[in-house]
């Protein structure tokens, strides 16, 4: 339970302040333990953001997944892993990973990431070879840079509302896995 409340401590401080609120101070704070407690949780900073991709990835990886279930065609699966994943830019639990995801994380926590990634990647490579592509592989990563770029966007808080942005990428991601 401990654990649980540290990382839910974690994802609020990093949703709220960016990289720089996450300090053993702070979550001690949170949670209402000694600060030498957290660190036989936790033997750094990140070791907690390691941990929370590993648990919160999977769950955003299955709601694109289910989005994409419930599509009847390869492009409404194009649509939905495009929709599904802008869908989770607002979850407390994406903000707190993308907060911290670029900083000072080791070559194994990195690993970790993209191998998720790559993951995510893999579930729409069936959906683009159903519609003929021909390099479906090399487009699903460009689909996903494409993804990626509209969640800096929104993450941003760019001059667009967030709906236009989501609108705007899935328009380019069905016209551009056509051609």
């Amino acid at each position: 339970m401990q654990r649980g409340a540290l990382l839910d401590a974690a994802r609020s401080l990093l949703s709220e302040g960016g990289t720089e609120a996450l300090t053993f101070p702070a979550l001690a704070e949170r949670t209402g333990l000694a600060r030498s407690s957290v660190y036989e949780y936790f033997k750094s900073r990140a070791a907690v953001v390691e941990e929370l991709c590993a648990v919160d990835f999977p769950v955003w990886a299955a709601e694109v997944e289910a989005g994409m279930a419930r599509a009847m065609t390869p492009e409404g699966k194009v649509e939905a892993y495009v929709r599904e994943q802008l869908a989770l830019v607002g979850d407390r639990r994406h903000r707190a990973v993308v907060a911290i995801s670029a900083s000072e994380l080791d070559a194994g926590a990195r690993e970790k990431i993209r191998a998720a990634h790559g993951g995510l990647v893999a579930m729409i490579v069936e959906a683009l070879e159903a519609m003929g592509h021909e390099q479906p592989r090399l487009a699903a990563m460009l689909l996903q840079g494409m993804v990626d770029a509209a969640v800096r966007r929104i993450e941003l808080g760019a001059a667009e509302e967030p709906a236009a942005v989501v609108e705007a990428t899935v328009g380019m991601a069905l016209r551009g896995v056509r051609g």
